[in-house]
């Protein structure tokens, strides 16, 4: 949220540093380092061990250290855009703690947004892991 970012920036920056993977939407990361994302992201990924940013429709950056991964999104019309960012960062973090190569884990958060917003509601309606499995990605 870019308000609350702007009300506690210095509190932000702090919490970036102490973690390792940070997951963020665009306006989110410009906004925490007042910047394009360009260099919001060369900041981020100085200050935390993986930067991951989302886009809204475009393709999603994560960078960690000297490697930087783009993956592009599927077009999917949005019927509600509830619980996008959430399944993203549970698709992300699936992939990356059962040690997936980076762009893979990325196409999981992906898979998993595509998921919740192709219907009404939060929450998934499709087993994850079996779309994981119909993309290639297990």
């Amino acid at each position: 949220d870019p308000f609350c970012v702007d009300r506690h920036r210095t509190d932000f920056r702090r919490l970036v540093r102490e973690l390792d993977c940070v997951i963020g939407n665009q306006q989110e990361w410009e906004s925490l380092y007042q910047s394009d994302l360009s260099g919001a992201l060369e900041s981020a990924a100085e200050d935390s061990g993986l930067v991951v940013v989302t886009r809204s429709g475009e393709d999603v950056i994560l960078v960690r250290g000297d490697e930087t991964a783009r993956v592009s999104v599927s077009r999917v019309v949005p019927v509600d855009a509830t619980g996008a960012g959430d399944l993203f960062a549970a698709g992300f973090l699936y992939g990356y703690a059962t040690n997936q190569k980076l762009e893979v884990a990325g196409r999981m958060g992906c898979v998993a947004a595509s998921e919740v917003i192709s219907h009404y509601g939060a929450r998934p309606e499709a087993d994850l892991k079996e779309l994981f499995r119909k993309h290639g990605l297990i």
